[in-house]
């Protein structure tokens, strides 16, 4: 059986990949690092296997079942 996907919280991501919180903010803005989910309504948090695989390849992780840009 495979286990749920989890939440973590910043500071879990903080440590994980060694960004400050400013480059991680920087990051999703720039689409080049995992959105963070609304959990309630003064949190959030990032689905743990979306880090991972940016820990695993952070200069070719592209959010999955995202759009593509048209210009």
């Amino acid at each position: 059986m495979r286990e749920p996907d989890r939440i973590i919280r910043l500071k879990t991501v903080l440590a994980r990949t060694g960004l400050s919180r400013s480059t991680i903010y920087r990051k999703i803005a720039e689409g080049t690092f995992p959105a963070q989910l609304k959990i309630s309504s003064n949190g959030t948090g990032w689905h743990e296997s979306d880090i991972n695989r940016w820990v695993a390849d952070p200069v070719g992780w592209r959010q999955e079942g995202g759009f593509k840009e048209s210009r």
